[in-house]
């Protein structure tokens, strides 16, 4: 049943896709289409409006404006605990990092520089470290938060291929997270240097972050692009938005070696929750 999925995605023309999906999740109208789209998305997936700040589908003014929802105050508290969640979601891998190698799923992985775009350099800072896998399906809310304190270091764009994230395709594509587009992220907090990585998927049709706007899909996707740093600094706090999805995918978190401590929440299949405790301090 796999094969015929994964032949499909390597066969069709995935950037173009989801680039006229993004453009067709935009529209503002006919009203009625777009907000019978809404709630037909809603029973599909089981989405629960009512810890959405505006709980009715009526309310937004685009799929995608429906999609990257805000949720309502408090529905998410913070943990009491050195990391936590920066997603509603699921643990697709979670542990160490076996020198510049990531455990994918059912034998493959990828490599630690080629996930970051080459930087070799911030490659060897997570060299025998921790990584987490966190997939966000289609009924998650879609934005990410800050796992801990942290200032921006560095942000790189870094072009690919827009494979499904899914369980089925990470069990039959090599180096699948290292092969498709990207933002990661690189901050410095309390706990020392740390990345999260942004992974675009098939009928993502944009990633973007509360200081840089839309980063993804690049002008020219052909090209890896470092971000010069902002005018202000970017000091975000534990829990504090860094980024959305428009449309779903995967988050990877990266942390030096004696950093931290996953839980046993954070055990591959688990459910996770924006602000649930995830790590631990050594």
């Amino acid at each position: 049943m796999n094969a015929p999925f994964l032949w499909l995605q390597h066969s069709v023309p995935q950037h173009a896709l989801s680039r006229l999906t993004g453009w067709l999740a935009e529209l503002e109208r006919p009203r009625w289409l777009k907000h019978a789209v809404i709630r037909a998305f809603v029973r599909h997936y089981g989405v629960d409006l009512d810890e959405a700040a505006r709980p009715f589908p009526e309310a937004y003014a685009s799929f995608n404006d429906f999609f990257t929802r805000a949720l309502a105050p408090g529905v998410r508290p913070l943990a009491d605990a050195a990391l936590v969640s920066p997603v509603d979601g699921a643990v697709s891998q979670s542990g160490a990092i076996d020198g510049d190698h990531i455990f994918q799923a059912k034998g493959r992985g990828f490599s630690l520089p080629a996930l970051l775009g080459g930087d070799q350099e911030r490659a060897a800072r997570y060299r025998g470290g921790s990584f987490a896998t966190l997939y966000l399906s289609p009924r998650d809310y879609h934005r990410v938060h800050m796992p801990c304190d942290g200032r921006l270091q560095a942000m790189r764009y870094v072009p690919g291929r827009l494979f499904s994230v899914n369980a089925a395709t990470a069990a039959g594509v090599d180096g699948l997270f290292a092969r498709n587009e990207r933002l990661v992220c690189h901050f410095e907090g309390p706990i020392g240097p740390f990345a999260l990585v942004l992974v675009g998927a098939m009928i993502v049709a944009g990633i973007e972050t509360p200081w840089a706007g839309r980063v993804a899909p690049a002008p020219r996707r052909n090209t890896l692009t470092d971000y010069t740093a902002p005018p202000a600094p970017v000091n975000l706090a534990r829990g504090e938005e860094m980024g959305r999805f428009y449309l779903g995918s995967t988050v990877i978190l990266l942390f030096p070696p004696e950093t931290i401590g996953w839980d046993s929440a954070c055990a591959p299949g688990a459910r996770v929750r924006l602000g649930m405790a995830l790590g631990h301090r050594p």
